[in-house]
């Protein structure tokens, strides 16, 4: 697609893609994607438990795979930082196995943060090889994961 074929912010692609709009605050748009899931996943959590929040996380996963392709296309940039569905899915993700309070989803975000940025293997691999939407999204799950994993670890070790 051409400059002339990009999306506008109203698109439900944009606001999906974007997290309506919280991609397109400056410097940093995947803390502020990772910010901007935590009231969400809060209120799935709250609303429906943990297993109905990992089930919105794998949706936000398979929406993210299609809106994260279509944005990019759209802007003609393999991987834009705008996009950030992809930390949605996997701050959500994170949140799964910790209590409604707030230590627990200060130190999910930050573990989420880190592995995000570190890409700890296969999420390296996933970056490096996925294409399009399924790039975009994979590696942020498998941080997810790794960020679900380590805060579950310290909850049982120091019982918060």
């Amino acid at each position: 697609m051409t400059a002339a074929q990009r999306l506008p912010f109203w698109h439900p692609v944009s606001l999906i893609a974007t997290w309506f709009g919280s991609g397109l605050l400056p410097k940093v748009p995947g803390t502020w994607g990772s910010l901007a899931a935590i009231p969400f996943g809060m209120g799935i959590a709250v609303l429906g438990g943990p297993w109905v929040l990992l089930t919105a996380s794998f949706c936000a996963y398979g929406l993210g795979v299609w809106a994260s392709a279509v944005y990019a296309r759209s802007l003609g940039v393999e991987d834009p930082g705008a996009v950030v569905i992809d930390e949605v899915a996997g701050m959500w993700l994170a949140l799964v196995p910790v209590a409604l309070d707030l230590p627990s989803y200060v130190l999910a975000f930050f573990f989420f943060r880190f592995f995000d940025v570190v890409k700890v293997w296969p999420a390296n691999i996933a970056e490096r090889r996925l294409k399009g939407g399924w790039g975009i999204m994979t590696d942020d799950m498998i941080a997810g994961a790794y960020a679900a994993a380590a805060t579950y670890a310290v909850h049982r070790l120091i019982g918060l």
